[in-house]
C-alpha cells in the first residue's frame, strides 16, 4: 500500500445482490468533505450488518464504503474547529449508508459530523462504545429527563444482550437503578449479571400478543426490539412512567392501544442517534466517558479485523453476537 492508497471494504451491487471485498483505494477517490480523517477503528452495529448484507436496504449508492462508526486522528482540516493531530470520533449522519464510512483506513467527512473524542476515551474504547453505546446513552438520558428514579420499581432492558442492551444495562446499573434485563439466550445470563441486571426476564414473557393494559412493572424502559415486545411493555409501565425506544429486530409494526398513554400516562421516547444535534451529542460523549465503567465496556467487547466483518454481519443478524464489536481497520 503507498502513501495515497488504504485498504477498505467495499460494497458493491452483483446480480441483484449487495457483495463486499477488500480493495486498495486511492485518496483520490474518496468523497467530498473539509476532514480527511485516518481512522484507527470502527465498529459493528446491527445496521451494519444490514449495510454489509445486503438484507435491509441501508445502502442504495454503490459503490460504498460501509461503517456507521469511525474513530482516528484528523489527517488535514479545512474547518478550523479541528487541527491535524486530533483525536475524533464520528457516528451517524448517514455515513456508511450514503457516504462512504468507517470500514477503511482513511476517511473524508464534513466537520459538522465530527465530535472531539472526549477526555477520558482512547480511540479503541470509543469504538467499543459506538453507535450502539452512544444510543443507549441517550435513551438513559430521556429517561432521566423524564424523571425516571432509582428508588422506584425495575428499569427494564430488552435486547439486552446486543449492543445497545448491553451498554445500557450497565449504565443504569451503574447509576444506580434496579435493571431486569431481557434476553432469549439463557447463556447470556452470567454475562448480564456481570454487567449489573439484577434480574433476567427471558424474552418470550414480553414476544406474546399484549393486553390493552397489563400489571403496573416498570419504571422504566429502554426498548431495543420493537414490534411485539413493545407492545407488551408499554401495557406494564406504571404510571406516569416512560420508555424509550430504538430498536425494530422484533418487527416494525406496533400493535397496540392508546390505554398505556390516556388512562397511565405513559411516554414513549423514541430515540434517534443518527441526527443527534451535536450539542446534545457531546453532553451523551461526555457522560459515556465518564459514567460506562471502563472494565464492563472490556468484558462486553470482542476485537475483529476489517476481513472478519462480512461474516460478523451475517452472525450479528442472526443474533449470534453478544455485546459490541470494535473493528481495528489497521489489522
Amino acid at each position: 500500500m503507498t502513501q495515497s492508497n488504504f485498504k477498505a471494504l467495499v460494497l458493491a451491487q452483483e446480480d441483484g445482490g449487495t457483495v463486499s471485498a477488500l480493495q486498495d483505494i486511492s485518496t483520490d477517490a474518496l468523497p467530498e468533505g473539509d476532514v480527511l480523517v485516518r481512522v484507527s477503528y470502527s465498529s459493528l452495529n446491527y445496521k451494519d450488518g444490514l449495510a454489509v448484507t445486503g438484507k435491509g436496504k441501508v445502502v442504495r449508492r454503490f459503490p460504498m464504503v460501509p461503517g456507521i462508526d469511525l474513530a482516528g486522528i484528523v489527517e488535514s482540516s479545512e474547518a478550523a474547529e479541528f487541527k491535524p493531530g486530533e483525536p475524533v470520533l464520528l457516528t451517524g449522519w448517514g455515513v456508511g449508508e450514503g457516504h462512504w464510512g468507517g470500514y477503511a483506513q482513511m476517511a473524508r467527512v464534513k466537520s459538522q459530523w465530527l465530535t472531539q473524542l472526549p477526555e477520558g476515551l482512547s480511540p479503541e474504547q470509543a469504538m467499543a462504545i459506538g453507535t450502539a453505546g452512544f444510543t443507549a446513552m441517550l435513551c438513559v438520558m430521556a429517561l432521566e429527563e423524564h424523571g425516571l428514579d432509582a428508588t422506584a420499581a425495575p428499569v427494564l432492558v430488552s435486547g439486552a444482550g446486543g449492543g445497545v442492551g448491553s451498554v445500557a444495562v450497565a449504565l443504569l446499573s451503574v447509576l444506580g437503578y434496579a435493571v431486569t434485563a431481557v434476553t432469549g439466550r439463557s447463556a447470556l445470563h452470567d454475562y448480564l449479571r456481570g454487567l449489573g441486571a439484577q434480574d433476567i426476564l427471558a424474552r418470550d414473557r414480553l414476544a406474546r400478543a399484549a393486553k390493552p393494559l397489563d400489571s403496573e412493572t416498570w419504571a422504566g424502559a429502554v426498548d431495543t426490539v420493537g414490534g411485539q415486545t413493545l407492545a407488551t411493555v408499554l401495557s406494564q409501565m406504571r404510571y406516569g412512567c416512560a420508555v424509550a425506544a430504538c430498536g425494530l429486530a422484533g418487527g416494525v409494526q406496533l400493535e397496540t392501544t392508546v390505554f398505556p398513554f390516556i388512562l397511565r400516562g405513559v411516554t414513549l421516547h423514541g430515540i434517534d442517534s443518527v441526527m443527534c444535534p451535536q450539542p446534545h451529542r457531546r453532553k451523551a460523549w461526555a457522560r459515556l466517558a465518564h459514567d460506562l465503567p471502563k472494565d464492563r465496556l472490556a468484558a462486553m467487547t470482542q476485537k475483529i479485523a476489517l476481513a472478519d466483518v462480512p461474516a460478523m454481519a451475517q452472525a450479528i443478524l442472526k443474533g449470534q453476537v453478544r455485546g459490541r464489536v470494535v473493528v481495528d481497520v489497521n489489522a
